[in-house]
């Protein structure tokens, strides 16, 4: 192919546009024109051409995707940097390659390709199309594939991939992003999904195949006509619920629940697979939320796809409720890896959980059951629980106290889900893992966060709950009583502008003269400070972070003298620059009131004062 990408001879003679004066643009056009096979997407970069728009071109041919903490993410549309035909086909032809180079008996295990429901018209582009495409690079080079024939959870592509042995897995999703999005998310033969040096290593070798190898690459119907194709759904299906029993604790007092649950599927994948879940813990399905049971690739009802948005984004669902009589909702994102739940309270309205509440929640339960199916204490030292390190410190309070395991891992399920892989291979038990952003895993079936289950899991838990006359609130608060409590707030500002992005860590790193950081926070004194992005820790006795160093996005942490611990971050998917602070109070410390007064100090001036949201027009959240 060379080193010029197929671009041959004279860069100008090739040329059917008129140049536009840089070279490098010059040639990413002739590529796309000379490679894309799909008409919608091709008259979209000879659209801009035509019109002479060239700082469009630039901004989607002159750069590429790179792996975030979800994988390959980008709005879809014509570009190197978008999701669209070309791009996964270049996507797959280097995973192809890699995998190649990595495992000797690749063209026995292959490779498993799920897909969810999103799609858009002018692009030409749906996830099912991209996965069949998916399919059809591997099935050209006469690898088997593993592709489901309809939508699937995010969770049963690396559920596959470890029931059916295959080199990886690829699932065609972007969660919870705005309906311009699309991506393309990797798994390893493990299950968990890619991670470094791994995903550069692969987008090393995208770089290397650019050019389509050929017309089979972009025959979607090979997928029908190909002996190597098989479609695993049935049989993943059967095995997942029959696997998912193994979370199931309280089936006898399941059957009988009168508690009624509503639950969401935001318009995708989840409606289907959440009831059949129910009906394996053996529970009545839950009611569904009529507008949003189907799939819909706009979204059509939500303000946007994304429960953790809280209320705003679930009005259908309580009002629903309210209609029912029914005092629980559940919703999962449009791939059902995440689950959001919201309780009736008595007399004020509804309380949508936080994912850190629900950690809390669901971390108890798992311990609680774990216990009582293992009362040797010696089994429960053996037990580890994870979170990302931006979620709540409550699992390490009830570790400190219960005596199990406790580690924290980087933002991003990938982190959670290669430890957790580490932890197996020596004989560990991971019995609860979560990220703050709502994802939780139950048990280790599959290590990926998975809404699936864990609705299933909280509708056992509610019912439990119920039997002993408690609602979920006030176990929240019992275990907040024992463990003490633990009041947080997590938010984000939009940033649509990378190097302001910089700007703002820049003078963070840099706000009491050159390499020094903030010494204060609203007040109170920062104590200790974590730069993951540079590998710097100021507690550790060496000054270097114990946690990874990952120098392709921001993160800094403040320790402050009154317990409070705050994170900056930017989102490894989104415009975003995150924030999360927490108070975390020792047992016994049950002013709620003032923790959330003080708590509030300090998250206004984080953003206030390291921010500055008016002075780096930045987009303050809104929902």
């Amino acid at each position: 192919m060379g080193d010029d990408n197929g671009v041959t001879g004279d860069l100008n003679a090739n040329m059917r546009f008129q140049a536009t004066g840089d070279p490098r643009l010059d040639k990413a056009v002739h590529q796309w024109l000379a490679w894309d096979k799909n008409q919608c997407t091709l008259a979209q970069i000879q659209s801009l051409v035509a019109a002479a728009r060239f700082e469009d071109l630039k901004s989607r041919l002159c750069s590429r995707m790179s792996f975030g903490t979800a994988g390959l993410r980008a709005p879809m549309g014509a570009g190197f940097n978008r999701i669209n035909d070309l791009t996964i086909i270049q996507s797959t032809q280097g995973l192809f390659s890699y995998l190649s180079r990595y495992f000797a008996d690749f063209s026995s295990r292959g490779v498993v390709v799920g897909f969810d429901t999103r799609g858009q018209e002018e692009s030409g582009c749906s996830s099912q199309r991209l996965a069949k495409l998916t399919a059809a690079v591997i099935l050209s080079r006469d690898v088997p594939v593993h592709l489901f024939s309809s939508f699937v959870p995010t969770p049963y592509v690396p559920y596959a991939v470890k029931k059916l042995g295959a080199a990886a897995g690829v699932m065609i999703t972007a969660s919870h992003n705005p309906k311009e999005d699309n991506g393309y998310k990797v798994y390893w033969c493990h299950g968990a999904q890619i991670s470094s040096p791994q995903d550069k290593e692969i987008l090393q070798s995208i770089e290397e195949q650019l050019e389509p190898w050929s017309a089979s690459c972009w025959d979607e119907e090979l997928v029908e006509s190909c002996c190597l194709r098989t479609d695993p759904l049935t049989q993943i299906n059967s095995c997942y619920m029959d696997e998912l029993t193994s979370l199931c604790f309280h089936r006898d007092l399941n059957r009988g629940c009168p508690l009624k649950f509503i639950h969401s599927s935001f318009h995708g994948v989840g409606h289907i697979f959440v009831q059949q879940a129910f009906e394996a813990f053996g529970f009545a399905p839950p009611i569904p939320v009529p507008e949003q049971k189907d799939p819909d690739p706009n979204f059509s009802s939500v303000l946007c796809p994304n429960p953790e948005e809280g209320e705003s984004v679930l009005k259908l669902s309580l009002l629903l409720a309210e209609k029912e009589n029914t005092s629980i909702v559940l919703a999962t994102d449009p791939d059902a890896d995440r689950l959001a739940v919201a309780e009736k309270c008595d007399g004020c309205g509804w309380k949508v959980f936080t994912g850190n509440e629900l950690a809390a929640l669901l971390g108890w339960w798992m311990l609680f059951n774990w216990k009582e199916n293992h009362p040797d204490p010696a089994d429960t030292e053996q037990v580890y629980m994870l979170a990302t390190t931006v979620s709540s410190k409550i699992l390490q309070a009830l570790a400190r106290i219960e005596r199990f395991h406790f580690e924290e891992t980087l933002p991003g399920f990938k982190w959670i889900g290669n430890r957790i892989q580490e932890l197996s291979a020596t004989g560990h038990s991971v019995i609860f893992a979560f990220e703050e952003s709502i994802g939780f895993l139950c048990g280790s079936m599959v290590p990926e966060k998975d809404g699936v289950s864990s609705a299933a899991v909280v509708a056992e838990l509610a019912a439990y709950l119920h039997n002993k006359n408690l609602s979920l609130n006030q176990q929240l608060h019992n275990i907040y009583q024992t463990y003490g409590y633990h009041v947080s707030k997590t938010s984000y500002v939009i940033c649509n502008n990378p190097p302001t992005i910089h700007k703002i860590f820049n003078r963070i790193r840099n706000f009491d003269g050159e390499g020094s950081y903030p010494k204060t926070c609203g007040g109170v004194q920062v104590v200790h400070v974590r730069d993951v992005t540079t590998g710097y820790d100021s507690s550790q006795p060496d000054l270097r972070s114990v946690l990874p160093v990952s120098r392709s996005s921001q993160m800094i942490t403040f320790t402050l003298q009154n317990g409070v611990v705050a994170t900056l971050r930017t989102s490894g998917t989104e415009p975003k620059i995150k924030y999360y602070t927490e108070f975390c109070a020792p047992p016994g410390k049950s002013d709620v009131t003032s923790l959330e007064e003080e708590l509030r100090k300090i998250t206004t001036a984080l953003l206030d004062d390291f921010l500055e949201p008016e002075r780096n027009h930045l987009i303050r959240r809104c929902l």
